[in-house]
């Protein structure tokens, strides 16, 4: 009964040592996987945090920079860029705008209040951008600040039971335990590890540039965003056509049309000036791909500042003339038939090339020859004339098909016109297309016969108008280039963010952030028993791989010991007698 009076106090004991054994573990486990990532922590929790302003900022602050919300938001963005690229902007080209609202004239007035013509700049489209940012800071910034103490941290303590983690083995070896674990220091320190000697083992630690790579990613998307502003906000891009002979100054005034970002100063453009002396197109002239461009070239006199010396350059396709941070690219290429027109009394009041717009890869051409000033008809009246006109530079023939090119460069040229007479409405005030001629207020020529008049010309050939009141004139034919003059502030810093975004997610992707232990103590036979384990972030086969080649060359330095042979137990005295009597 004693001994059962003894025992009975002390079994609460026991069983709260035992309790307290399996705290330990199960904590010294938690430190081994703790902080193999940068995840935000959720903070623990100490009580209702109520429902005043501060706990609904503090709550809103938690879901905006959590990481599922930047990505539904960054999700959202890509899905507010949706109509700026099927609908028409304002800032890209108007006369789409006005065309696409007389298309679909039902729709406008929902449009313009969603500001689906200003996409980019809207309310809604600026709301979710400024959102992502704030939630992107927001969420790197403890991260970062996580990173920083984990790269100034030591690998943690070994766990009490090794055996537990994913990857593990074990052998027994005759070196000592400071031998082993000397052994152990070194071969991982030389595969890169960050080691920590403990008590009878060493902790190792790898894989770091694993939250580093996801850190620069996180990061490279907030440059993202700045260098999207700043180019959205400092932009120019504007276009001009150049005639052969003719020249370019980078002033607003010399555009055709242009556009530029909200805080865009035109002083900020860079002074330079050039003329196009020569305009080279190649095209394939057999096979399959016949008329297949190969080859298209400007040739110019560049001239930087106002008093620079006048340079030959060459501007190709996907080659541009970069000045000061602008670009000059070579977008296009056309052709100009040169036409004069005189009057009844045989004074030429136009001559000009007039550019005509291509209409297929084969550059059939269509224009408009406006004649505004200078014309007197047979009575003295002045009026304004206008030609609708088509131009082939590879005419099939007449009988040979429609008035379509055959070849895009200039074998059998032909021009179609159709003759006009009366206002053409350019006193009005409002926009016109150039390439378009406005025969709302105009008459058209008509023959002796009544029909209207229409004539195909080839180079050197005239259409008199009828009763003597002048005459149209093909007087030849010159080549013309676009060029789009674009300013990006922002492009270099989006080229660089995106290159750190790839370079950061191949690092999260495939760096694995992992640890390993080696723990080695000497067994009740005076044997040392070492025990390594590994555990990574995720799961992975690599983990054990890796362990097993590190245990490999450990095992050479402290190979397994030799077993101990039994030793055979020699029977008593009487038995031996025993079975010597039975052999004899």
């Amino acid at each position: 009964m004693s001994t059962t009076d003894k025992a009975s106090p002390e079994a609460p004991h026991e069983s709260t040592d035992s309790a307290s054994a399996e705290a330990a573990e199960a904590s010294a486990e938690a430190a081994a996987g703790a902080q193999l990532s940068t995840a935000p922590l959720e903070d623990a929790p100490g009580g209702p945090v109520g429902i005043g302003v501060f706990g609904w900022a503090r709550w809103f602050w938690r879901q905006l920079t959590s990481m599922r919300v930047a990505l539904l938001l960054l999700f959202m963005l890509s899905l507010a860029s949706i109509p700026g690229s099927l609908i028409p902007q304002n800032q890209v080209d108007l006369m789409k705008v006005a065309a696409w609202k007389r298309e679909h004239a039902s729709w406008v007035g929902v449009a313009e209040k969603l500001q689906l013509f200003d996409v980019y700049s809207s309310v809604w489209f600026s709301a979710i951008y400024l959102l992502l940012f704030i939630s992107l800071i927001g969420c790197i910034l403890p991260r970062s600040w996580q990173f920083v103490g984990q790269l100034r941290g030591r690998p943690p303590a070994a766990p009490r039971r090794l055996d537990r983690m994913p990857a593990y083995t074990t052998w027994r070896t005759d070196r000592s335990p400071d031998e082993v674990l000397s052994y152990a220091r070194t071969l991982l320190g030389g595969h890169r590890f960050r080691t920590e000697a403990g008590r009878g083992s060493v902790s190792a630690e790898k894989g770091y540039l694993r939250e580093a790579g996801n850190l620069l990613f996180h990061v490279a998307l907030i440059v993202m965003l700045i260098a999207f502003a700043w180019g959205q906000y400092f932009k120019s891009e504007g276009g001009k056509l150049v005639l052969r002979g003719q020249g370019f100054s980078n002033t607003l005034t010399q555009y055709d049309d242009f556009k530029s970002g909200t805080l865009f100063d035109s002083d900020d453009l860079p002074p330079f000036s050039f003329t196009l002396d020569k305009f080279d197109a190649t095209f394939e002239r057999t096979g399959p791909q016949k008329g297949t461009p190969r080859e298209f070239k400007a040739y110019v006199t560049f001239t930087n500042g106002a008093h620079g010396s006048p340079q030959k350059r060459e501007i190709q396709v996907n080659k541009p003339l970069e000045v000061d941070g602008s670009k000059v690219y070579l977008l296009g290429h056309g052709y100009a038939p040169v036409i004069s027109v005189t009057d009844p009394a045989g004074k030429v009041i136009f001559k000009d090339a007039v550019p005509m717009l291509p209409q297929d890869a084969n550059l059939t051409s269509t224009g408009a020859v406006k004649v505004t000033d200078g014309y007197k008809d047979k009575d003295g009246k002045a009026t304004q004339l206008g030609f609708a006109a088509m131009f082939v530079p590879t005419f099939a023939g007449a009988g040979e098909g429609t008035m379509f090119s055959q070849f895009p460069e200039l074998d059998a040229p032909a021009l179609a016109l159709n003759a006009w007479h009366g206002s053409l409405g350019v006193d009005s005030g409002l926009p016109q297309n150039v390439y378009q001629l406005d025969t709302s207020k105009m008459e058209q020529f008509k023959t002796e016969d009544g029909k209207p008049l229409a004539k195909r010309m080839l180079p050197g050939q005239s259409m008199e108008l009828p009763g003597g009141q002048g005459t149209v004139t093909f007087e030849g034919i010159e080549r013309w280039a676009t060029f789009s003059v674009t300013q990006q502030p922002g492009s270099g810093l989006a080229l660089g963010g995106a290159a750190a975004a790839i370079a950061g997610l191949a690092g999260s992707l495939f760096i694995q952030r992992r640890r390993i232990w080696v723990r080695a103590v000497a067994g009740e036979d005076g044997v040392t028993v070492v025990e390594m384990a590994g555990l990574g972030r995720s799961e992975s086969a690599k983990l054990p791989e890796e362990l097993s080649a590190l245990s490999g060359a450990l095992h050479e330095q402290a190979p397994t010991a030799e077993p101990v042979p039994t030793p055979i137990p020699t029977p008593p005295a009487h038995e031996r007698a025993e079975d010597e009597g039975e052999r004899a």
